[in-house]
């Protein structure tokens, strides 16, 4: 399964969710209800690849996680946070 429909949901959750933080599971059982289980490890992935990208954050415990590795556990997502400067 390609990663990148599950990319576009991790990210459009972060929209829906501002600046809340929320588990990998509740994307996939958002977009699969009857059979999230089989798409954890997809969309680990998916969240790993994003994180790489500086596009979110995943904490585990309320610290980032260390971007090298699969992080073993539950774990947190949250959009970044922008600023600008004018």
């Amino acid at each position: 399964m390609s990663t990148a429909i599950l990319e576009i949901a991790i990210l459009e959750m972060c929209r829906m969710r501002g600046t809340a933080s929320f588990c990998p599971s509740e994307v996939v059982r958002w977009m699969y209800p009857s059979s999230w289980r089989h798409f954890m490890p997809a969309v680990r992935d998916a969240m790993m690849k994003l994180y790489r990208q500086n596009l979110i954050s995943v904490t585990q415990k309320g610290i980032e996680v260390d971007k090298n590795f699969l992080p073993k556990g539950p774990v947190r997502i949250q959009p970044i946070k922008k600023t600008y400067q004018s």
